[in-house]
């Protein structure tokens, strides 16, 4: 028999009801922390900050993965029946500075849409992600990466892999992909680095406004010099037929699949090659054989230290039982996805790393890129461009290092992510 939640889940456990995302200690070592909290339970309540909304974290592999893909949970409260839900993030939003105005371009983006609308936007951009889309444009990816490895501007023998190789590569190729010109990409940058400074909030409301100019403009550039360019098909689309895709839309698909599309890649790239540094062993392997273990090793990478840890909020549209406990009608609940990668009932020795754990580089257990009907729509994209990422830098810098003590390496400190502020390494003689 379940339980109804009308206490708080800490039954047998004497630790406190709610877990802040912001303790000090979570954010320096989510893998321990949120680790600890699914051996605790399989959901905990936490809250963000001090006057944080209370909401329900999942915890565990199976619970997180029902999350993901039961249809009983929607990313918008409105399609909570019957209830009349504000979405918790707006007055979050206000908070960090962004005008209501702006924020609607972040509150109804495609990752905000369920069912058929979800669908509809998914389909509208879903061919230019698909394996074969993403295949043809693997030569493109490896001559950007060999661009940029040329020009790697080295600073006393010193190169900051985050600013001047992880953060170029996928930018370059997602703005090639959707229409973003050379000269506003440098802006893009640095708008996608202001959304993730919480001690700024006037930076990430301008941040915010200039990004949604940005791609209103950008419109109006296409309609009067189309390209062979995401944004001038998805032009092509409203101007048929507006009920397909309407203006609003048209400008928040373009923010989300430029922002998700490369800060994602851009942090995998940089962790992944901190994690091989720290772990010779695997970096030994990878080099024995690039091309039998590069697609298992960046399975293990999203696993291991994937840069998204937590999905944004889901809602249940009615009561649902998760862990045994009941989950009531409308309760905000957030899934795990470091939680859930560090399972023990999933994975064998979940804290060790190993480039093996799936040798044939297709089954992807892990959920670092999402479960369901929400998976993440550039996933094979990200996958191949860290591939190639990291296949060419093993190959041109044999030697390289790590340039300052492990210690000092700083992080964002953004509940839900896992990103590397800056990769100082010395790259050592080139073969």
């Amino acid at each position: 028999m379940t339980e109804p939640l009308t206490e708080p889940l800490t039954e047998p456990v004497t630790e406190p009801v709610t877990v802040d995302l912001l303790d000090p200690d979570l954010l320096r070592d989510p893998f321990a922390g949120f680790s600890r909290l699914r051996e605790l339970s399989p959901m905990v309540q936490v809250t963000y900050g001090s006057a944080g909304t209370p909401l329900w974290l999942v915890t565990r592999y199976e619970d997180v993965r029902k999350v993901l893909g039961d249809r009983r949970f929607v990313n918008s409260p409105a399609n909570v029946p019957g209830l009349g839900l504000e979405d918790v993030r707006a007055e979050a939003f206000r908070g960090m500075g962004i005008e209501d105005e702006y924020a609607a371009y972040l509150l109804r983006t495609v990752l905000d849409a369920d069912g058929d609308d979800h669908l509809r936007l998914r389909r509208l951009v879903a061919r230019t992600f698909t394996a074969r889309r993403v295949q043809e444009l693997q030569p493109r990816v490896r001559n950007i990466t060999a661009g940029l490895l040329d020009r790697l501007p080295v600073r006393d023998g010193v190169v900051d892999l985050v600013e001047d190789f992880a953060y170029p590569l996928p930018i370059t190729v997602i703005c090639e992909l959707v229409g973003i010109p050379a000269d506003d990409r440098g802006r893009w940058r640095e708008w996608g680095r202001a959304l993730m400074r919480q001690d700024d909030p006037g930076g990430i409301g301008a941040a915010v406004a200039g990004i949604v100019h940005c791609v209103e403009d950008l419109i109006g550039r296409r309609r009067v010099e189309p390209a062979d360019d995401l944004i001038t098909a998805l032009i092509r689309v409203h101007d048929e037929d507006g009920s397909v895709l309407s203006g609003f839309e048209l400008v928040t698909l373009v923010l989300a699949i430029v922002l998700a599309g490369h800060q994602t890649t851009a942090h995998l790239i940089g962790n992944g090659v901190l994690a091989l540094l720290d772990h010779p062993d695997q970096l030994a392997l990878l080099r024995s054989d690039p091309s039998g273990r590069m697609a298992g090793a960046v399975h293990e990478l999203m696993r291991w230290c994937g840069p998204v840890q937590a999905t944004r909020f889901r809602y249940a549209t009615e009561d649902v039982e998760i862990g045994g406990k009941i989950l009531r009608k409308g309760s905000p609940v957030m899934a795990s996805l470091v939680s859930a990668n560090f399972d023990p009932r999933q994975f064998e020795d979940p804290h060790r790393f190993d480039i093996t754990r799936q040798p044939d580089g297709r089954r992807e257990s892990h959920v670092g890129f999402g479960h369901g009907l929400h998976y993440c729509l550039g996933a094979a994209l990200a996958r191949q461009e860290a591939e190639v990422a990291f296949t060419a830098l093993l190959a041109r810098f044999p030697e390289m290092s790590l340039a300052v003590p492990r210690d000092r390496l700083s992080r964002t400190s953004v509940p839900g992510t896992w990103q590397l502020a800056s990769l100082p390494v010395r790259l050592g003689a080139q073969p």
